[in-house]
């Protein structure tokens, strides 16, 4: 039955997905209702294949938003016929973004960046500072698959060293840097969705949101430093022996070499393409990257000479890895009829208003102060920062809101930041703790509370400055 179970939830959310792409180019109601049903059927074989506990989240989001329906009046089947679609956008973004990992199992471009780098990474700070740099780079292609790749490479690196200051150096680097790829990378669901539906500026706020990432790196390094001293360990002696290895293994020893310019072009290509479509056709971005990446991806197979390659790649990612995301994706279709039933019963309106007064009432306080603190207390109950700003961004689009897009979205942003580094049921510091060993509580909350902290003080110092000065 589970098997059965999950054969159909691939089948469904393939079909979905599929209708997606169709009905933006040849909309037609027979189109929608396709997705409608197979969307629905999706998340019903989804509730078949998972055990209850990872389904609780979409059961109870699903029961929320038919309880506002019914209390409302509004229509059953319009309400599921409707609100399953609502997430359509970003359910197609999050299966085609995974495919572009399919080229690092190609060639070593991760060891080759780090073997041409290794005159600026042989101090410890000069280390952890490029470590967090690839780790946002990589995580631009494969979201938070790019801890568990990204520590497995550093631990070969650093081998035999193992102790709590060695992965506090190690896990904080890559779970700090990814958690800060949230603020600007725009192939991170939460960062598109943000600004497709708050129609913010793409520019400005990957501007913005990468220059507050830049700080947040630099405050991870001191805090790194800090510790270092503290403790004592000599961190900068071990990286020092590791690199000596790494460039007697290297494949190259030329200062730049072929796959260290052909990963940069594919960065740029990739990142440049989606970019100037979005500015010159005014396409949203999640209408743009899944049909780009898909493009990209099998142009890069294709140049290569590698079809063979692509094909298994394919037929392993949708016979195996699919129904590994079915509580995301059923979390997804049900988060879109809360959000649809909270449109149109109007008690999104009463929830912004709700933070409105808050700022009302307490003088030093704004919209913007506190909008962070949806994103880290829903993280606390077992919503994801997707989930989170899928929600709030979902109702906040239809707002008339005195604050610009751009702030409201770094606002929103931030605190997905600081929920990735401190909530124990968020997925990214699950994924590290399953790698280093270490307990979800001192990869998360021990050791990031007093960095998260500083950094919610730093956006803020930036966001009421911006605020008050320009605004």
């Amino acid at each position: 039955m589970k098997q059965l179970s999950a054969i159909g939830f691939t089948i469904s959310l393939s079909i979905y997905v599929f209708m997606h792409f169709m009905t933006n180019l040849l909309p037609t109601d027979s189109g929608l209702f396709i997705l409608s049903i197979s969307g629905v059927t999706a998340i019903i074989f989804a509730g078949i294949y998972l055990p209850i506990r990872p389904f609780s989240i979409p059961i109870f989001l699903l029961a929320t938003a038919t309880i506002i329906q019914l209390v409302t009046g509004g229509s059953i089947v319009q309400f599921f016929m409707e609100g399953i679609i609502e997430m359509r956008s970003l359910i197609a973004l999050l299966l085609v973004v995974p495919i572009i990992g399919w080229i690092f199992q190609e060639e070593p471009y991760i060891s080759e960046i780090m073997s041409v780098a290794h005159n600026f990474l042989n101090t410890s700070k000069k280390f952890y500072f490029g470590i967090m740099v690839v780790n946002q780079i990589i995580a631009y292609f494969l979201l938070f698959g790019a801890i568990p790749m990204m520590y497995q490479f550093i631990n070969d690196f650093l081998r035999d060293k193992n102790s709590e200051e060695w992965e506090y150096f190690k896990g904080t680097a890559l779970l700090r840097s990814f958690s800060l790829t949230t603020l600007w990378v725009i192939s991170i669901p939460s960062f598109a969705f943000a600004v497709d539906h708050l129609n913010a500026s793409l520019g400005w706020t990957i501007a913005q949101g990468f220059f507050i990432s830049l700080v947040g790196i630099f405050l991870s390094v001191w805090f790194a430093s800090s510790r270092e001293r503290q403790s004592g360990v000599n961190i900068t002696a071990g990286i020092e022996e590791e690199i000596e290895k790494l460039i007697q293994q290297s494949q190259h020893t030329g200062k730049w070499n072929r796959l260290v310019i052909e990963f940069a072009f594919l960065f740029i290509s990739l990142f440049s393409t989606i970019f100037i479509l979005h500015i010159t056709l005014g396409w949203g971005l999640l209408v743009i990257i899944p049909p780009i990446i898909m493009i990209w991806t099998c142009a890069y197979f294709v140049l290569k000479k590698r079809l063979k390659q692509l094909v298994a790649q394919a037929k392993d990612y949708f016979s195996k890895e699919i129904k590994y995301k079915s509580q995301q994706f059923s979390m997804l279709l049900a988060a879109g009829t809360l959000i649809y039933s909270v449109n149109q019963s109007g008690i999104g309106s009463y929830l912004v208003d709700g933070l409105f007064y808050i700022e009302e009432v307490v003088p030093f306080l704004n919209f913007l102060v506190i909008l962070p603190f949806t994103v880290i207390i829903l993280g606390f109950m077992g919503l994801g920062p997707l989930m989170v700003i899928v929600l709030v961004a979902g109702i906040l689009q239809n707002v008339s809101m005195p604050y610009p897009p751009e702030l409201v979205v770094l606002s929103m942003t931030s605190g997905s930041v600081i929920s990735v580094l401190l909530s124990p049921v968020i997925l990214p510091v699950i994924v590290l703790s399953a790698s280093n060993g270490l307990s979800i509580l001192k990869n998360g909350f021990s050791f990031n509370l007093w960095y998260t902290i500083a950094f919610y003080f730093i956006v803020q110092t930036y966001i009421q400055f911006v605020w008050y000065v320009f605004y």
